[in-house]
């Protein structure tokens, strides 16, 4: 098997970009969800409720980011400096701290978005702990969700597909790793895999929420529910509709589109 493809998303919820390469961090990819936008309560704003996020893009500069917004306006931001100020902000039940991006920056993408927002960054002494239940002493992540990476096998996609009157992409599920697999969901079976020197336990099933049912490329919802509908009836789980696995990183190194991956558990 290989690696097929590797994505990262700079902003949670907004559009990701491929890469030919990246570096494996114990809190995920080198620059995947290190920044996000949160609410005047300081919780996280996702795609799920705002789908117009998706049409925001973001690529990573020398310490900073470009904002790309709908209209082809662009905006960089600085990562704040040691001396911004830090927030708590929420993610589902955690907390993570997180610096604040600059006051002008917020007015424009608040502007844009037409409701307020902030955004902040994950530096690298802004630690997040995976929840306990999953994990071990010591793992962190990003801003995603839950976990460092999100494992995808293209035979899960294309069984789907299969089923499907509409098919769809792999963009619909946002995976940090797509596996170039002939069975569908064999990631389900692996407990620990290696790509190059960089190595991985996979720990849960990720569970799918209504962002999969959400185009992409123009955040238009899908009237049908789809994909979800045809997930649910044969990839219903007592935790959930779930696809695809959620990875913890056990050693770090670079990774490049065409590795070998290795099962090794």
């Amino acid at each position: 098997m290989k690696l097929a493809s590797i994505h990262v998303y700079p902003v949670k919820s907004m559009r990701g970009l491929a890469l030919a390469e990246a570096s494996v961090e114990t809190r995920g990819l080198q620059h995947d969800r290190r920044w996000m936008l949160v609410d005047g309560k300081a919780r996280f704003i996702t795609a799920r409720q705002h789908p117009l996020l998706l049409r925001f893009a973001a690529e990573t500069i020398r310490d900073g980011l470009v904002l790309f917004a709908p209209d082809g306006s662009a905006r960089a931001v600085a990562e704040p400096p040691g001396s911004a100020p830090t927030l708590a902000v929420g993610i589902w039940k955690s907390q993570s701290p997180a610096r604040l991006a600059d006051a002008a920056t917020n007015e424009w993408l608040s502007h844009h978005l037409g409701f307020a927002v902030r955004l902040v960054h994950m530096a690298e002494d802004c630690v997040r702990a995976v929840a306990g239940e999953w994990s071990e002493p010591g793992d962190i992540v990003s801003f995603a969700d839950g976990f460092p990476l999100l494992l995808i096998g293209s035979a899960s996609l294309d069984l789907l597909n299969s089923k499907l009157a509409q098919p769809v992409t792999m963009t619909h599920f946002r995976p940090s790793i797509v596996v170039q697999t002939r069975e569908a969901h064999v990631e389900d079976r692996w407990r620990r895999i290696r790509i190059g020197a960089a190595e991985f336990a996979v720990v849960k099933p990720c569970t799918r929420c209504i962002l999969t049912t959400i185009d992409p490329e123009t955040a238009i919802a899908a009237a049908d529910g789809e994909p979800l509908v045809t997930l649910r009836s044969y990839r219903r789980e007592a935790i959930g509709i779930t696809f695809g696995q959620n990875l913890l990183v056990r050693a770090t190194a670079t990774i490049t589109a065409g590795m070998a991956v290795e099962v090794i558990e």
